[in-house]
């Protein structure tokens, strides 16, 4: 016998309220119900999902992980049922991107309205992360797409290509190398450089274009965002 996706909603909710009677209230049951059903949970997983006391449950070890494991099953449920209400209808319904945040405030503003207007139904959940996490989340199903930057080994995952960027320099009003046209490569070896910090793709991307290996130890300072690396090159300090 398997649980069922009340018993396990039931566990849910009593994690997150902490008492039956909360619980009852959340899932719209009486408590006696609610208390039955889970009753019948620990009769299939074959021991304590709680620890009843007055007025408090506290999550035994089976329920802690039955919980955990739940929370999974029923979020691929609610998928399941939105995707047959969304049959035969093309973008729409929930969809959950990532995006890097090198690119997420150039696309974004520009993408999102258009794309509001063309799909109504469309239910957009963005989330700005690094490429490692946006990868792992696409590989266990918490994202549908992601927008990244090429070249990433991602084994597994499907891609196609968008569109291309120059990658550019950013250099001090009256620099040597300001408004020059393209830098050769390995010109930028000997300048004092801000980089993204590390685990942003597009800075190995850029070392590698210009030739340049990774800066060994402490660095001065590493940019979260193209927007502040750029002020801080205005400001004169790289």
């Amino acid at each position: 016998m398997l649980p069922t996706l009340r018993q396990l909603q039931y566990l849910k909710l009593l994690a997150e309220h902490g008492s039956f009677s909360r619980a009852a209230e959340a899932a719209h049951v009486s408590q006696p119900a609610l208390s039955a059903g889970v009753q019948e949970l620990e009769r299939v997983l074959g021991g304590p999902v709680v620890e009843r006391t007055r007025g408090n449950v506290q999550l035994t070890a089976i329920g802690a992980e039955a919980v955990k494991r739940a929370q999974d099953v029923l979020a691929r449920a609610e998928d399941l049922v939105e995707a047959a209400r969304n049959a035969g209808r093309p973008l729409s319904g929930r969809f959950r991107m990532g995006v890097i945040p090198t690119i997420a405030p150039f696309l974004l503003p520009r993408a999102l309205p258009g794309l509001k207007t063309a799909y109504p139904a469309l239910k957009l959940f963005l989330r700005e992360d690094l490429t490692p996490r946006l990868v792992a989340a696409l590989k266990s199903g918490q994202l549908d797409a992601a927008v990244i930057a090429l070249p990433y080994e991602a084994a597994g995952i499907d891609h196609a290509r968008i569109g291309d960027d120059e990658i550019l320099a950013a250099a001090p009003v009256g620099h040597a190398l300001a408004g020059v046209g393209p830098i050769p490569r390995g010109a930028l070896k000997a300048e004092d450089l801000i980089l993204l910090e590390d685990g942003h793709c597009l800075r190995d991307q850029a070392l590698a274009a210009f030739d340049i290996d990774a800066p060994r130890g402490e660095e001065v300072f590493a940019a979260t965002s193209l927007p502040t690396l750029v002020q801080m090159v205005s400001a004169g300090l790289g």
